[in-house]
């Protein structure tokens, strides 16, 4: 299979769970708009979610995947069951431990980390600390599951990994359905979010049990010990975790200080919604296949293939989110009144969403590019300089942060956010580069000029026709009228970046065909 038609796998299977999150965000918005239950919700849900970057997503695909690659290529799939059984039983330790500390120190995780600002309201605080103990385990559940699916990329099975998430957002979306025809009040809709949330990640993990089984491996439960092997796993994945999460990191620690203002943290929510669309489909799908890919080629010796996959991993995620970040910035508003703004959701929020959401989307090639250049540090087995580059952008991020909330609100997090993937980039980029280990050629270089000339062109067809669609994409519109005008907007946009960029040569379409043809040996 080529690496555009695995990225494309991967990349289908993820935006299937984005669109049906788009669902969830859309129920959420109607049942509880900006109100504080959101604001609880969201802040219980983002610290088992951070911890789940930190220990699972960034520290498996960073330091599992090329270890279990080495022992398959080492000692076959004997080998590798092994290794996997070793790690299992040393996580699974490791993650029940985990739980049980923060369990028993929610209270004070709520008052000096997930909200500060609710410390003052009694029964918000009070809510938020029983809704994180109710939804914490789902940390165990994700994490098991991102090993799991580690495992699965390494053997080249990437569907089941990918549409696990799914699982997530449709029960969800049941529990909010059940909450909206039953007629529950807020505090009560929160509670079945929370225990959805729970059943989800049961769910998730089973799937990729399945998966793996499929993909003829079984493991069982071993007890732990700390051998050669997971030693090594750990000095990698301590670092790697640190990275991995950083887009959480900064996410936390902007939910922290917005938690001074009511309505801040669901606002920020709904935005990062929206632009974990291009996000996920984009940069998840480059990320979980550029490792295995570039750890392969480097293993063979071959450092030439390893920095072209590279540069056209990069080419591959400038044609798609230079115009999606264009196209975020000028219809932020337009984007926000057709997707939320109905029931508890107003005009004045589709204001502030839309402000979030435009700096978000500026921000948004930036922390794509984080995905496709961190897998070149991970695949030669350094997991240190990507954390560094790491705590660089989580001190920029926290110092812009605190400088734009008293004047900008929640619009200077999201500058603050944009402006630290930007320089998380620059600084993984330039390394690279220094090495020796990324050597941008030429067709990198030209195509990425032309890709940026369409898509600033098709921002400003957009700007051009942005007054005669807006009488239809007014608050007060029909809705068919309102999602009718968008998707006028969003195809005029397409037919402009996609021409143009095939007519001036930002896109090769013969080699396109050619790695759509192409199979791996």
């Amino acid at each position: 299979m080529s690496l555009i038609k695995k990225f494309m796998t991967v990349g289908a299977a993820t935006l299937g769970s984005r669109i049906f999150g788009f669902a969830r965000e859309t129920l959420m918005a109607a049942a509880l708009g900006t109100g504080p239950m959101a604001d609880v919700f969201y802040a219980a849900f983002r610290f088992p979610n951070l911890f789940r970057r930190l220990f699972a997503e960034g520290a498996f695909n960073a330091a599992f995947v090329p270890l279990f690659s080495k022992e398959i290529e080492a000692h076959g799939m004997d080998g590798a069951k092994r290794f996997s059984e070793e790690v299992f039983g040393v996580l699974f330790s490791v993650l029940l431990l985990i739980t049980i500390v923060m369990e028993l120190s929610m209270p004070l995780l709520v008052r000096f980390i997930i909200a500060p600002g609710f410390a003052d309201d009694a029964d918000k605080f009070e809510l938020t600390v029983r809704l994180a103990a109710v939804m914490f385990p789902y940390l165990m559940c994700m994490s098991l599951t991102a090993m799991l699916s580690g495992m699965l990329n390494s053997l080249h099975h990437f569907f089941a990994a990918a549409v696990a998430p799914i699982f997530l957002n449709l029960v969800m979306i049941a529990a909010l359905f059940y909450a909206l025809y039953t007629g529950a009040e807020p505090v009560q809709t929160a509670w079945y979010l929370s225990w959805s949330v729970l059943v989800a990640g049961l769910l998730q993990m089973l799937v990729v049990y399945l998966g793996v089984r499929h993909a003829g491996m079984r493991i069982g439960f071993k007890w732990p010990k700390i051998t050669p092997n997971v030693k090594r796993l750990l000095v990698l994945a301590v670092p790697a975790a640190i990275t991995g999460g950083v887009t959480q990191i900064n996410l936390v620690i902007g939910q922290a200080i917005a938690s001074g203002k009511e309505g801040a943290i669901a606002a920020l929510q709904y935005a990062d919604r929206i632009y974990q669309l291009p996000l996920g489909v984009v940069g998840v799908a480059v990320g979980v296949v550029l490792l295995p890919e570039l750890a392969r080629a480097l293993k063979g010796g071959n450092a030439d293939e390893a920095s072209a996959i590279q540069n056209r991993s990069i080419e591959f995620v400038l044609f798609l989110t230079l115009p999606a970040a264009v196209g975020l910035f000028v219809l932020s508003d337009d984007i926000i009144r057709v997707l939320y703004e109905r029931g508890a959701f107003t005009a004045e929020n589709t204001a502030i969403v839309g402000g979030i959401l435009a700096w978000y989307g500026l921000g948004l090639p930036g922390f794509v590019m984080i995905k496709a250049l961190q897998p070149g540090f991970y695949a030669r087995e350094d997991t240190r300089s990507p954390m560094r580059y790491t705590g660089v952008s989580v001190a920029v991020n926290s110092l812009l942060s605190i400088a734009l909330f008293p004047f900008l609100f929640e619009r200077g997090i999201a500058i603050a956010e944009a402006v630290a993937g930007l320089l998380n980039t620059l600084q993984l980029g330039t390394t690279l580069v220094r090495r020796g280990h990324l050597k941008p050629d030429w067709p990198l270089i030209s195509r990425a000029l032309r890709l940026l000339v369409s898509a600033l062109c098709m921002g400003g067809v957009l700007l051009a026709i942005g007054p005669a669609f807006a009488p239809y994409l007014a608050s007060g519109a029909p809705f068919l009228h309102k999602v009718a005008a968008l998707f006028a907007e969003i195809g005029i946009a397409m037919l402009v970046y996609f021409g143009l960029a095939f007519a001036i040569g930002g896109i090769d379409l013969a080699m396109l065909r050619k790695n759509l043809r192409r199979r791996a040996k």
